[in-house]
C-alpha cells in the first residue's frame, strides 16, 4: 500500500495537496474571526472533491480482486458500524473523563439547536399577515435554518480527502528521510505514524474555529482525535476513500437530524445498516456456497471423463 501511496506526485497534483492540507489549516482558524473564511473553507472541500479523484486509486489499486456491487455495499455499511460502535465508546470515554468539555458540548447543542428552531417556528403576529400569506417563505426559513447544517455535513465527509493527502505527503517526506529503512520494506511504522499525526492534526482542527478554555479546548481534541483515528482506520481497512467520505458524510448528517427531530437518529440509522448488512452478508454466503457446489460438480465431471 505504502509503495501506491508514495508513487511519483505530479506538480499541479502537489500543489493542489497542500492547498487542501495547509490552506484548510489556515481557513479553520480564520472562520472565528470572518464568515467570509468559512464559506472559503466549504468551496476548498468542495473542490478537494476532485483532488480525491485523483488520489483515490493510489490506496485502491492495491486490491487484486474487482469487488461486485454487493461487496461494495458490506463494506460500506460494515464500515459505518464500526464506526458507530467505535464512537459510542469514545463518547462514554469523553463524557466521563472530559467533563468541561462535555458539558460545554452539550450545551452548545443545545443552544444552537434552539436558536436555529426560534427561527423556524417563528409565529407570525397580527400585523405579520404578508408572512402568514406566504408559505413558500416559510418553507425556505426552514430549508436556511436546517439545510445550512445538513449541506456542511455532507462537505464535511470530504475531510477525507485531507487526511489521504496528509498521509501522502507525510509518507513522501518519511521516504526521503529515512531512505534506507524505507528500501528495508519495513515502511508500516511511517503508516502508523501518518495515521496518528493526521488524527492528532483532525482533533485540534476541530478546535481552530473557536476560542473556548483549555479543559475544554483538551477534551475536544482527545475526542476528535479517537475519532479521527477511527475513520483513518476505517480508511486503511476499506482501502477506498469514497466509502469512509460516506460513512463520515452520513454520520454527521444523523448526528444533526438528531439535534433537530430525533434523539436516537444514529441508533436507528446504525439498527438499519446492521438489518442490510447481515441480509447482504446472508445472500454473499449463499452465492459463495452455489459457486463452490458449481465448481465442484464441474470437476466431478471432470474426473469422470
Amino acid at each position: 500500500m505504502t509503495t501506491n501511496l508514495t508513487k511519483p506526485i505530479s506538480i499541479k497534483l502537489l500543489f493542489a495537496m497542500l492547498v487542501v492540507t495547509i490552506g484548510a489549516e489556515v481557513l479553520l482558524y480564520l472562520t472565528r474571526y470572518s464568515y467570509l473564511a468559512s464559506t472559503f473553507y466549504d468551496a476548498m472541500m468542495v473542490s478537494s472533491f476532485f483532488v480525491g479523484l485523483k488520489l483515490h486509486p493510489r490506496i485502491s489499486s492495491s486490491e487484486r480482486f474487482r469487488l461486485t456491487k454487493r461487496q461494495h455495499v458490506l463494506k460500506f455499511t460494515g464500515a459505518f458500524l464500526i464506526f458507530f460502535l467505535g464512537s459510542t465508546i469514545i463518547n462514554m470515554y469523553s463524557s466521563n473523563i472530559f467533563n468541561d468539555f462535555n458539558a460545554d458540548y452539550d450545551q452548545y447543542v443545545q443552544d444552537y439547536t434552539d436558536m436555529q428552531m426560534d427561527v423556524v417556528e417563528q409565529k407570525p403576529t397580527a400585523d405579520d399577515s404578508e408572512t402568514k400569506a406566504e408559505p413558500v417563505s416559510s418553507f425556505f426559513e426552514k430549508v436556511d435554518a436546517i439545510g445550512t447544517d445538513l449541506y456542511t455535513d455532507a462537505l464535511a465527509g470530504l475531510e477525507e480527502v485531507w487526511r489521504l493527502a496528509y498521509i501522502i505527503l507525510l509518507l513522501v517526506v518519511c521516504k526521503k528521510l529515512f531512505p534506507n529503512r524505507w528500501a528495508s520494506g519495513k515502511r508500516d511504522l511511517f503508516l502508523m505514524m501518518a495515521l496518528f499525526l493526521t488524527s492528532i492534526l483532525f482533533g485540534i482542527d476541530h478546535t481552530l474555529d473557536s476560542v473556548e478554555p483549555w479543559g475544554v479546548k483538551i477534551g475536544a481534541i482527545v475526542t476528535f482525535a479517537n475519532m479521527g483515528l477511527l475513520f483513518g482506520l476505517i480508511l486503511l481497512w476499506t482501502r477506498s476513500l469514497w466509502v469512509t467520505v460516506l460513512v463520515h458524510s452520513l454520520y454527521d448528517i444523523t448526528a444533526t437530524l438528531s439535534w433537530y427531530y430525533l434523539d436516537s437518529a444514529v441508533d436507528l440509522m446504525a439498527l438499519a445498516m446492521l438489518i442490510v448488512h447481515v441480509f447482504l452478508l446472508i445472500l454473499e454466503k449463499l452465492n459463495r456456497k452455489r459457486a463452490l457446489q458449481q465448481l465442484e460438480t464441474a470437476d466431478g465431471v471432470q474426473a469422470a471423463e
